[in-house]
């Protein structure tokens, strides 16, 4: 594919005045010069076709490298076939030659004008050459013109003179090409595809590097590949990611071109940056116009892929994502070490955790991965300090960047460091680099990369892998650099790369990369280690791979780790976070067989026999019958000798007597805070916090709760899984639904990480459907409800509290019948696991309302009499108000106004935020004293309700409570304030504050208020400004309303 040539108006006006001149009778010498690529050739084929349209005979000669044992072999191709020459041979003298040579051109030019054009000059014999300079000398007496071009590019090895570096200045007219600008090379692309988008464009414009050798070649391709969809004529075909898709090739041979061109010092060096590329973190795209997909332009990442690097001879690893960034690793400095550690768990017994499990029981609960584990706020300091490897234990010096490519680059490749530098900074000039954010040079695009690698053989490749990882690690460069390039790598089989790659996990695994650490894992794994550490490597492995959504490969992991030799605290490791995949994937009876397998393994061993029971009674909770069994037993040795539970298990017991409706709030915190003071096992510590966490949000000890839930997240370990993670992070969504906090529990997008690989719904999901829900986003509601089939999820008390969560958005919607469905089969599902309080899912009350708007009375007043006596049980303001607000409109009458007034009551009395229940609360009671006639007592009530439902965020309570004023006849029903002017006057001052720069602690301090005070008004002053971060409010708050101080 060619075209007019773009950018070369000076060039070709240079070029037709010379022509002139000749054309006068006055010779001239112009020498076109430019690198590979560049259109050299081209402008001399335009020089040629003016020259003859303006009379001009033209000889012409074309230099290659063959020729150059060949005395003036450019010379006699240029003058044509001259007899006397026939028999010239090498080595001879070629003085004579020249003379003659030089009289035959006189002869030619006594004829009328000529254009003498060379191409490729710096090809020529040397005799040639200096035929051609003794002729430049003497063509400003004939009607000649010499256009002359020659390469000229920075390479790694010093190129020979140039032709006209002897010849004076005034005897040369020199033009250099530059390379072809952004702006001329997009219409180039759109004169090829008159279709393509400004994504498109300007990512073709990328990969042709401003040489329109690259880009015509890159069209040509292009033009080969098939359209998507039949392609409509406006249509542009997708940009490949690798040279393999284009064809016929083009692309490809023109960098193989260039690299040929180069010599193979420069192409080895040319080459050797692109291998070293793949292994740097991938940055944000230089190119503003962003990535190309084709006419649509829709963005698509044009990155360099995670995956096996492309082009021929590619290595099989994969490597660390982009979200690792420069300066990822910012922990880790390869320094020095001294080998040894015990992986990324170190030797932590807080890694592990532990349980119960003795004959055939285990206790209830939940097991789950680490999908969104918080390790937010980690002390991440000794994060892998890497030992050191071959260069010794020096960090970088001072002044010295340990990512400067160009020391990396000029080892891997053994070449000279300043030559090295200049050739980066020329082909960066010539537009085949760019600089990226951190300002590494880069290849302009991928696909050119991929061109630059294409035919590499992979030994040569993983050579200058290894060579940069120990460059970089002698200059102390962070591990995460090292080990990228090791990833590249086949087997060292020297400490050092152990250690780095393990070094490397763990700063991937704290800055929360499960995907990096996966890849650093794998390749670990390559190098020789003995039974009992790759035993160690292979359970974080496959740890780290459920974490990174691969559950079936994190299973193969686990269950190989199982049969190597470890220590018992390690076994018992490997059986949890094996146990918690695969109940997790549904296999319950295998994850049991799991751990009671690995129970008969540790005769004399107690403490961990607790942790493996306790792990399994977590699981339990997946498969009715095995909860079933294994309660049983929990029960008959609690009673029996409770010292053989532990205090996890203890603990576990007091959790199933709250949701069987056997123990009150207080009773069961004081058996919990007498397990949490006593001493334990390290690893069956997490399933104590976690038990007594759920225990105390039920009991409404939100504060508490929450201290547990942060203390035991802070003892999990994030490159292992373990049941309590999951439990943990449902009992801080628990705490935010209990204090209203919606817009912490609405869901952010789909899932990701290890939440994709479960099966069925979350404690979380139903929270979010919830929240949906109560935030009025009815139709939002009804397709994230709509996205689960819950006929194919497995049984869980998870599934239970969305069915829970699915009548509310049914009910919500109207549809009272199929709420009522939900509910019903809630209840049952709680009920056949013994589950009956409403600390958890108060399914009689919902059932009840359903039944009371279907015309089912005394069906609801049954199951709501039933709700209060269960929560009096328990006896939270938060159960029994609830209880007493549904019982009170089943009820109706002056006995329904008065249980509604005692639910009003009991939770506005209650010492924690129950918001929402009071909302609710109040919106009932002033229903039934508008049936009662009393509309100046319902108004109070129900301005009340509307206010609580605003300042919780709560948009369907609002709109309910503002219905029923206009009902009540109220002249200015319910509306959402909104604005400075809404702030009470706590909310300002607070706001204020905050505006200035305060901390929510020192609001709390200087105000004398609890720190959670300070939140909920923040919440609150956010909510009616309408802003969703701190630093917009100065700007939100505006001046203080008049009157107010």
């Amino acid at each position: 594919m060619t075209g007019p040539l773009r950018e070369r108006d000076d060039a070709q006006a240079l070029l037709a005045a010379e022509t002139e001149r000749a054309r006068a009778g006055t010779g001239g010498f112009v020498l076109l010069r430019g690198a590979t690529g560049t259109g050299r050739t081209a402008l001399l084929e335009s020089a040629v076709e003016h020259a003859a349209d303006r009379g001009l005979r033209v000889l012409r000669a074309r230099c290659s490298p063959e020729d150059t044992s060949v005395p003036l072999a450019a010379i006699l191709q240029l003058l044509g076939p001259v007899p006397d020459f026939t028999d010239l041979a090498p080595g001879g003298d070629d003085r004579g030659s020249a003379a003659r040579l030089w009289r035959l051109l006189r002869s030619y030019a006594d004829q009328g004008p000529l254009l003498v054009a060379v191409d490729d000059v710096h090809l020529a014999d040397d005799p040639s050459r200096r035929w051609l300079l003794e002729a430049a000398r003497r063509l400003d007496r004939l009607p000649v013109l010499l256009v002359v071009t020659e390469r000229s590019q920075y390479d790694i090895e010093p190129r020979p003179a140039g032709l006209t570096q002897a010849l004076s200045p005034s005897l040369v007219r020199t033009h250099t090409l530059a390379p072809l600008g952004d702006a001329a090379a997009a219409r180039v692309v759109r004169a090829a595809f008159p279709g393509a988008g400004p994504r498109w464009t300007a990512q073709c414009v990328r990969a042709g590097a401003g040489s329109p050798l690259l880009l015509h070649a890159l069209l040509d391709d292009l033009g080969g590949v098939p359209y998507p969809h039949g392609g409509a004529a406006d249509a542009v075909p997708p940009l490949p990611a690798t040279c393999a898709e284009l064809y016929p090739g083009s692309y490809p041979a023109a960098v193989s071109w260039w690299l040929n061109s180069a010599g193979p010092e420069t192409a080895d060096v040319a080459r050797c940056l692109a291998a070293l590329e793949q292994a740097w973190p991938t940055g944000p795209d230089p190119d503003p116009t962003g990535p190309a997909t084709g006419a649509t332009d829709r963005p698509t990442d044009t990155a360099d892929p995670v995956g096996p690097p492309t082009g021929g001879g590619a290595e099989g690893r994969t490597g660390p994502s982009a979200g690792a960034g420069a300066g990822a690793g910012n922990d880790a400095v390869a320094g020095s070490g001294s080998g040894g550690g015990d992986g990324v768990l170190g030797g932590a017994d807080a890694a592990g955790q532990g349980g119960l499990f003795a004959g055939g029981g285990i206790l209830g609960g939940r097991s789950g991965p680490p999908a969104d584990a918080d390790v937010g706020g980690r002390d991440r300091a000794s994060a892998g300090e890497v030992a050191c490897g071959p260069g010794g234990p020096d960090g970088p010096s001072a002044g010295v960047d340990p990512g400067d490519p160009v020391d990396l680059l000029a080892e891997a490749a053994g070449a000279d460091p300043a030559r090295v530098a200049g050739w980066l900074a020329a082909m960066t000039r010539l537009g085949l680099l760019r600089r990226d954010a951190s300002g590494r040079p880069r290849y302009a695009h991928p696909l050119l990369r991929d061109a630059v690698l294409t035919g590499w053989p992979r030994p040569r490749r993983e050579a200058a892998h290894r060579a940069a990882a120990e460059a970089s690690l002698r200059r102390g460069g962070r591990v995460e650099a090292v080990a990228r390039h090791l990833l590249r790598t086949p087997a060292v089989g020297l400490p050092w790369a152990l250690r780095v790659l393990r070094d490397a996990v763990t700063v991937a695994v704290h800055d929360a990369r499960p995907a990096d650490a996966v890849a650093y894992l794998r390749r670990a794994l390559d190098e020789p280690l003995a039974d009992d550490l790759r035993q160690r490597l292979l359970t974080e492995l496959g740890s780290l791979e459920y974490a990174s959504a691969d559950a079936p490969a994190a299973i193969a992991r686990l269950a190989e780790a199982q049969h190597l030799p470890a220590d018992p605290r390690n076994r018992v490791r490997t059986a949890v976070a094996l146990g918690t995949a695969l109940a997790a994937r549904g296999e319950i009876r295998t994850a049991m067989d799991v751990l009671r397998r690995t129970e008969g393994r540790l005769a004399g061993h107690p403490g961990l026999t607790r942790t493996v029971q306790a792990a399994g009674a977590l699981l339990s909770d997946e498969d009715l019958a095995t909860r079933q069994e294994v309660y049983r037993w929990l029960c008959e040795t609690g009673e029996r000798s409770p010292e053989v539970l532990g205090t996890a298990g203890q603990a576990l017991l007091v959790r199933y007597g709250a949701t069987a409706g056997l123990i009150s709030a207080r009773e069961a915190m004081t058996r919990v805070r007498a397990l949490l003071a006593q001493p334990g096992d390290p690893l069956a510590e997490p399933f104590l916090l976690g038990t007594a966490a759920a225990v105390a949000q039920w009991a409404d000890e939100l504060d508490e709760a929450e201290r547990l839930v942060e203390r035991g997240l802070a003892g999990q370990h994030p490159a292992l899984l373990h049941p309590m993670q999951h439990a943990l992070l449902n009992t801080r969504a628990d705490i935010a639904a209990a204090r209203g906090d919606h817009a912490r529990l609405l869901p952010g997008g789909p899932r990701t990480g290890a939440a994709a690989s479960r099966t069925g719904p979350t404690n979380r999901d139903a929270h979010a459907l919830m929240a949906l829900v109560h935030t009025g986003r009815t139709e939002a509601a009804g397709r994230f409800a709509d996205a689960f089939d819950l006929r194919r999820a497995p049984e869980s008390w998870e599934l239970n509290r969305f069915l829970y969560a699915r009548g509310v958005q049914r009910a919500a919607a109207g549809d009272t019948v199929g709420a009522l469905h939900d509910f019903l089969e809630c209840g049952r599902r709680q009920a056949a696991r013994d589950v009956v309080s409403p600390v958890v899912t108060p399914w009689r009350t919902a059932v009840a309302e359903c039944r009371l708007a279907l015309g089912g009375g005394q069906e609801a007043l049954a199951l709501a009499t039933e709700e209060l006596r269960l929560a009096r049980v328990w006896n939270t303001p938060r159960t029994v108000g609830r209880a007493l607000r549904v019982l009170g409109t089943a009820t109706g009458g002056r006995r329904g106004l008065k249980l509604a007034e005692d639910a009003v009551r009991t939770l506005r009395d209650a010492p924690v935020d129950t918001g929402m229940e009071l909302t609710e609360a109040l919106l009932a009671q002033g229903r039934q004293l508008l049936a009662a006639g009393e509309r100046g007592r319902a108004r109070d009530r129900l301005r009340e309700a509307a206010e609580l439902a605003e300042r919780k965020g709560a948009v369907r309570l609002l709109a309910l409570a503002g219905q029923a004023l206009r009902d009540s006849g109220a002249r200015s029903p319910a509306t959402a304030q909104s604005g400075s002017g809404a702030l009470t006057g706590s909310e300002r001052r607070i706001a204020e504050l905050a505006a200035a720069g305060r901390t929510n602690t020192e609001i709390a301090d200087l105000l004398h208020l609890a720190r959670r005070t300070v939140e909920t008004h923040l919440t609150s002053t956010y909510r009616k400004l309408r802003i969703r971060r701190r630093t917009e409010l100065p700007a939100a708050l505006g001046p203080r309303p008049p009157g107010r101080t």
